[in-house]
Formats: C-alpha cells, sequence, structure tokens
C-alpha cells in the first residue's frame, strides 16, 4: 500500500501553511545554535563525527544489496522475504548491532482464483498477468510470484452491468448521479489517480455495487507521461498496480487485532467482524485488459476530465454486454519478519531514536520499497563503523527493517501496538524512508523537527548540481512558483522561498511505516526520500519495478541513495548526540496559526460557494443551462451553513503563540551558555521534550476511529495517503457536519492547551537551572 513518494511540491501544497512558520521563528530563534540542541563545542565534535560517517558510505554496497534482496519474489509469506530477513540480521550483527528478528502472525489473504470476462457477442477474457520485457532478467519469473491482486478485497463471484466511475470519487458519484446512472448491482470500473486505491471499491460498495475493477488510464502513469518500459520508465499496456484496499483509515494493521500487537495469545476478532476489510470482491487490471471493457460501455460521453488517454470515446455506461469476475482467496495467516537492531546508548539509554523502512515488494520490489532499505543499511553499516572506532552514542539507536507493509503497515504497527507503553516512555524520534530515487528532497513530518530537518539538509550535497539539497529544493520551488500555469498556491510558495530561511516540511497523512508512530503513539516523527526526475511511478508495485528498471530510470549511480543516507544519517546521529533533544516548538506553534487561519477560509468559502449555489439552483439556472438532449440534472441542494465557532482554536492557539515564545527566550538563553545543566536535569529537559507530541493526542481518537490518536496531523476518511491538519475540525467542516465541527473545534482546543501547559513547565525547567 506503499504511498508513492511525497513530492517535494506536492509536498508543499499538504503544508503551504508551514512557510509562514518558516519567517515568523526565523525572528523568534534569533538565538539558535549554529547546530540546533549542541553546545558551540559539541557541534564542532558533531561535525566531525558526521565527516567520518559521511567516509563509511559506498554507492557500490547500495547496488549490491538491491540487486540481490530484488532477485526474487518479495512478498509476505514468500521465501524470499524470510531470507532477506535472515540475510539483514546477519549484516546488522556483523556491522556491531545487537540485532533479533521479531514475527508477528497476521491475516494476509492471497489469491487461489482470480478472473475477469466480458461475455455478450464480443466476449473478451482478461489476461491478468504481466508478461516478461526484454531487458528485464527478472520480469521472467513467475515461481513464487502472485498475479496481480487487491489484497483485502473479499472473496466473490458475481456477473454484472459495468459502469465508469472515472477516479472512484465522492464527487464522481455525484456526477453520474446527475446523469441518471445507479451503479447498485453494477460492476464499478475506476481508473487508478485521484485518491487513494482503498477509497475506489469502499465507495463503490457504499454506492451499493457488488464488485470493483481498478485499471492504470495511460493518462496517468502510461504512454502519456513518457516512452513505456522497456524504451522509458512509464507503465506498459500489461503493466498492473497491485495494492492493498484495507480500510486503513479506520485502522491499519492486522485486521484481527485492531490497536493490540497480533502475539500469540491476542483476542483476534471474526474476519466477519473486522470493519477494515471490504464486502466486495476488488481486481487491479492493466490498460490493456480495461480497454475492452471501456469499450463496450453505452450511456452518456463522460465528462471531459473522466477521459483519459486511450483511443477510445470514454462513456459512463452501463455497458451493453455483463461482466464476469471471480475472486477466491487462501485467507490464512502469514508471518511477518520484523528486523530490529540496537546500540545501546551510554548516557542516555532510555531514550531512543528510532529509524525504520520497510523490506517487503509487492513482487520484486526494487525502487518500492529496497530502494530506501539499503540507504538504511548503508547508514547502519557506518554507524557500526563509528562504533568499531570508539564513538558511542549518548542516546540508544533502534534500526528496524519493517515487513507487511505493502499490504496494510502490518509489522511496523504490530511492533509499535506490542511495544506501545515502551515506545511512549522512551522514544524520542522516529524517522521513517521508503522509496527513493533521483532528484528533490521530500520531507514530511512532525514541525518540531522542522528545523533539525533543514540544517542536516543545507549541510548535504546534492549530487547532480553540488550546491545543498536543501538550496537545489528551493530553486525547484522558484521555478514552479513562476510558471505561467502555477497554481496560486504554488506562486505563494515562491514569494516565500525567494526570502530564504527554512523550507516547510509536508503535514503527514499515511502511506507508510509513520503512522503507527505518529497518529496512534504520538511520537514525533518524519518521513525522507528523493525524488521528481526518477521514472518510477509508472512501474509502481508491478513485476516491472525490478533492478534492471531501477538502473535505468531509477537511481542508477545510486548516489542518490547515499545522499539519503547522509540525510537520515546525520538527522538520526544528531539526535543520539545532542546536548537537548533537537527540537524547536515555536515553529510547530506558528504552523498551527496557519492551519487555524485555513479553516476559517474554509468556513467562509464553504459559506460563499452554498450561498452561490442556493442561487443558481433557485434561478433554474442548472436545468437552463443542460443540452436537453443529454441531460444532467441540477445538483442536490447543499445543507446551510450555521455559525461554526472556531473560537476555542483561536485562544489556543494564541496562547500556545506566547508560551512557544517564553519557551524559545529560556532556551535561548541556555543554548548561548553552552547547555550549562547538571546531567541529571539535561536528562529530564529532554525527556520531557521528547515527550511533547504525545500532548497532541487525545485517547478517545478521531470520530468513527478511535486508533487515530493525533488531533492536528491525520490521513482524510476520503483522501487515504493525503493528510487533513486538525482533521477532527476539518473533516467535519468538509462532510457539512456542522454539530461535529464545533464539538472537535473544542476537543482540539483542549488538546492544544495541554500541550501549551506541558511547553510552560519546560520553560519553568529551564528557567528555574542556575
Amino acid at each position: 500500500m506503499t504511498r508513492l513518494m511525497i513530492r517535494p511540491l506536492l509536498a508543499i501544497a499538504c503544508a503551504l501553511s508551514t512557510w509562514g512558520a518558516c519567517a515568523a521563528n526565523d525572528d523568534i530563534n534569533q538565538h539558535s545554535t549554529d547546530m540546533l540542541g549542541f553546545s558551540s563545542g559539541n557541534a564542532a565534535k558533531q561535525q566531525g563525527l558526521e565527516q567520518r560517517f559521511d567516509a563509511q558510505l559506498d554507492p557500490a554496497d547500495q547496488r549490491i544489496w538491491l540487486k540481490q534482496m530484488s532477485s526474487q519474489p518479495n512478498q509476505v509469506g514468500s521465501p524470499h522475504d524470510k531470507a532477506n530477513a535472515e540475510f539483514m540480521l546477519a549484516k546488522f550483527r556483523e556491522w556491531g548491532w545487537d540485532a533479533h528478528i521479531e514475527t508477528f502472525d497476521v491475516l494476509y489473504p492471497t489469491p487461489k482464483k482470480v478472473a475477469l470476462e466480458l461475455l455478450g457477442p464480443q466476449p473478451f477474457t482478461a489476461a491478468l498477468k504481466e508478461p516478461a520485457i526484454a531487458g528485464d532478467a527478472t520480469s521472467n519469473i513467475q515461481d513464487g510470484a502472485l498475479p496481480p491482486y487487491n489484497v483485502y478485497g473479499a472473496d466473490g463471484d458475481v456477473t454484472a452491468e459495468l459502469v465508469y466511475a472515472n477516479y472512484g470519487m465522492p464527487d464522481d458519484y455525484k456526477d453520474l448521479a446527475r446523469r441518471g446512472i445507479d451503479v447498485r448491482g453494477k460492476i464499478v470500473l475506476t481508473r487508478y489517480g485521484g485518491g487513494w486505491r482503498g477509497l475506489k471499491p469502499k465507495l463503490a460498495q457504499q454506492h451499493g455495487a457488488i464488485g470493483c475493477l481498478i485499471y492504470s488510464d495511460p493518462h496517468d502513469d502510461g504512454y502519456a507521461k513518457g516512452d513505456v518500459y522497456p524504451k522509458g520508465g512509464w507503465r506498459p499496456a500489461d503493466g498492473v498496480q497491485r495494492g492493498s484496499v484495507a480500510d486503513m483509515q479506520v485502522y491499519p494493521g492486522d485486521p484481527l487485532t485492531p490497536g493490540i500487537g497480533s502475539v500469540p495469545g491476542a483476542k483476534r476478532l471474526a474476519i466477519k467482524d473486522a470493519t477494515s476489510l471490504l464486502k466486495i470482491p476488488v481486481l487491479p487490471i492493466s490498460y490493456a485488459d480495461a480497454t475492452p471493457l471501456l469499450q463496450s460501455l453505452s450511456g452518456p460521453v463522460a465528462p471531459a476530465n473522466w477521459r483519459g488517454s486511450l483511443p477510445i470515446t470514454y462513456h459512463v455506461g452501463p455497458s451493453t454486454a455483463k461482466v464476469h469476475m471471480t475472486v477466491e482467496s487462501n485467507w490464512g495467516q502469514k508471518p511477518v519478519y520484523d528486523v530490529i537492531a540496537k546500540i545501546r546508548g551510554s548516557t542516555a539509554p532510555d531514550q531512543w531514536i528510532v529509524r525504520g523502512n520497510h523490506h517487503d515488494g509487492w513482487v520484486f520490489g526494487a525502487w518500492d520499497p529496497l530502494a530506501g532499505n539499503v540507504a538504511l543499511m548503508a547508514e547502519a553499516k557506518a554507524i557500526g563503523a563509528l562504533v568499531k572506532q570508539g564513538w558511542r552514542p549518548q542516546r540508544t539507536l533502534v534500526y528496524a527493517s519493517w515487513d507487511g507493509e505493502e499490504p496494510g503497515l502490518l509489522g511496523s504497527t504490530e511492533w509499535a501496538e506490542t511495544h506501545a507503553k515502551e515506545l511512549q516512555a522512551k522514544a524520542v524520534t522516529y524517522v521513517n524512508s521508503d522509496t527513493n530515487g533521483r532528484g528533490f528532497l521530500g520531507a514530511g513530518g512532525s514541525h518540531s523537527l522542522q528545523h533539525l530537518v533543514n540544517q542536516v539538509a543545507d549541510g548535504v550535497t546534492d549530487p547532480e548540481t553540488k550546491v545543498s539539497v536543501r538550496e537545489r529544493l528551493r530553486a525547484h520551488m522558484l521555478i514552479a512558483g513562476n510558471d505561467d500555469d502555477a497554481k496560486p498556491e504554488a506562486k505563494d510558495i515562491a514569494k516565500i522561498a525567494a526570502q530564504g530561511g527554512d523550507v516547510p516540511l509536508a503535514a503527514l497523512g499515511s502511506g507508510s511505516d509513520f503512522s503507527a508512530f505518529l497518529e496512534h503513539l504520538g511520537i514525533a516523527s518524519l518521513d525522507l526520500g528523493f525524488g521528481d526526475e526518477d521514472d518510477n511511478a509508472g512501474i509502481y508495485h508491478s513485476q516491472y519495478d525490478s533492478f534492471d528498471h531501477y538502473v535505468r530510470f531509477g537511481d542508477p549511480t545510486f548516489e542518490y541513495g547515499v545522499a539519503l543516507s547522509k540525510v537520515v544519517g546525520h538527522i538520526v546521529l544528531r539526535s543520539a548526540d545532542a546536548d537537548v533533544v533537537p527540537m524547536r516548538f515555536g515553529d510547530f506553534s506558528t504552523t498551527l496559526n496557519q492551519y487555524v487561519d485555513e479553516l476559517h477560509k474554509l468556513v467562509e468559502n464553504t459559506r460563499k460557494a452554498t450561498e452561490q449555489q442556493h442561487k443558481l439552483l433557485d434561478a433554474h439556472a442548472f436545468t437552463l443551462d443542460a443540452d436537453p438532449t443529454r441531460p444532467v440534472a441540477p445538483p442536490e441542494r447543499d445543507s446551510d451553513v450555521p455559525t461554526i465557532d472556531l473560537a476555542p482554536l483561536d485562544q489556543a492557539a494564541k496562547q500556545l503563540t506566547q508560551s512557544a515564545q517564553a519557551f524559545e527566550a529560556a532556551y535561548g538563553k541556555r543554548a548561548a551558555a553552552g547547555f550549562d545543566l547538571p546531567p541529571k536535569q539535561a536528562l529530564e529537559l529532554s525527556t520531557h521534550m521528547a515527550r511533547m507530541e504525545q500532548m497532541l493526542t487525545d485517547p478517545h481518537g478521531l470520530p468513527t476511529r478511535p486508533w487515530f490518536k493525533h488531533m492536528i496531523y491525520a490521513p482524510g476518511m476520503l483522501t487515504g495517503y493525503g493528510v487533513k491538519t486538525l482533521p477532527g475540525v476539518r473533516e467535519a467542516l468538509e462532510a457539512r457536519r456542522w454539530d461535529e465541527a464545533n464539538q472537535y473545534a473544542a476537543i482540539t482546543a483542549k488538546v492544544i492547551d495541554g500541550y501549551r501547559q506541558q511547553l510552560d513547565q519546560l520553560t519553568d525547567l529551564l528557567n528555574s537551572q542556575k
């Protein structure tokens, strides 16, 4: 289920408001040391340590490991998945780490039979497989590889008419309804893109469909984007995107053990009671297989923005002939193998810096996830060399290579749930990566870590341009924002990018292994990787995500693999050895102010749009505008927007700004004095700082999904991977649940007040030291 790498500009669009935080906190934090959290003397030592770390990084290592680990099918339950875990275990131990494999047995259905056929006068049977490609050495391996399928869809044998629903998002069903198209009792055909894949069958199911097909249109990741594989990197006609369709916006991890570790003796739900499982069958198909199905559709011509790049006329349906689809699965448990390695801290062993990347793929998984995993391994090897040279981290390092991420964040979630109390007591930061390619740094995470990421990124050289990766990203923002077709938010970003200062972190939604740490346990987290210039998106979750593809269209020299190891490695090393943990809470405070301001704008814009819609409906404008020969009904009348009380959030954010300024002033005095705290008090300060993120959680969680406890960041119920900030309020507003919006404005304000009170205690702790 891995999300595509956070692209820099997409990341910025998710967190536009953080630009304000950058500028404001440059004023608040004039006192910042050259290296956040370090005295000047220790900062110089740290720079020397990082240079020694960098000297250990060899791109040849990453190339060798990637080739070996992607040489056979690597999905959960495969022999090679286990072999890769054992290979890494041996390597960690060779490099001096205390390592073990932690195993969890999880529900993991695999297909026994998948079939799809078009009936009627022009019958067609879908291939549902990916043929070998010349020049790709692993593409002809069939033994041990699973056919294309969507895990956690239901079993079923259904026959029905077909309806095309574009991307299968909520507005698409509204458009179908306006055209008189009902999907009840039908099979829905959607295309990938426009939203997370799991929402497509979920919404189809909610609208009464009995099956769902998801195809890859060349408009989104095929020949419309560039030459297809093997000439170029993009998706060929028979390429299929596999993936999970579990309802992970409710909870990720083993569907049968929500909120608890999937360990022996754990109480498991019956499959019928697992709310993250679908009730209808789902299949992913290629655009080669989708073309005859699309050609069978009658009914209205699809709206302009529904049309892909196939050389056909797109209709919405229903089809002139019925479609028969079959999904039959083995609903058993499979083991997932988490590789856990530790180096105990010398002075603060109960403060943990946790670093993770997953190692399971859908087939071979060279780009997703092994390109990121071998960067993690390179970091571990270099850190092991430093330890053998006599260095020891102040805080404990925990390196983890997760299994089972693709089906639903299984390995990381089960491990985090199993060790929840210990992690909440000890974990300072979780640092994640996943895919990695060539180009610009993508960075998302907790905004208290924003300045740390910027300082590190400013000290790592981009392999292609030889400037810092931060400055290359800044230039990218400036160019994108000055394009004639740039969206307003991109133009705003370009203006602020020109002012210098920190570049923003994206707010995190979901789609990778940070979710359990950040959104369930409240541990400050980061997600990092390079991309935007590689051509890997076209082979996402397909058999063609191979070593041969990666060394042509990913990161051929593995220089960006080394760059990722440097960025993440420096963050890990600084977090491990800083005099006090390197967090800057003023960045979060100002970002929060922007999020609250966005809610005010959302209310205002929703009210204006509602009033305008009502005027158009009352004037019968939609009816008069419609083509009588192609009837489209008016939209349903939106509910009136009542008074929305955001005053509790306004007050909480205002008070937090004052507290953040007071903390920064006290922190600045201590930094100027070289963090002259007695060791016991420095340890206490760092311990409390590390737990600040937990203060942003609420034990009751979000509406209808209590697993997600973070009140500032969450994946959207209707966005999947995409983030919703202040989600309890924002999603209620977007869904026009007005009472719920008012309720969660008060709940979220209370959470922010608790965060502020903890920050005030930190300020008192700083000021009380002599």
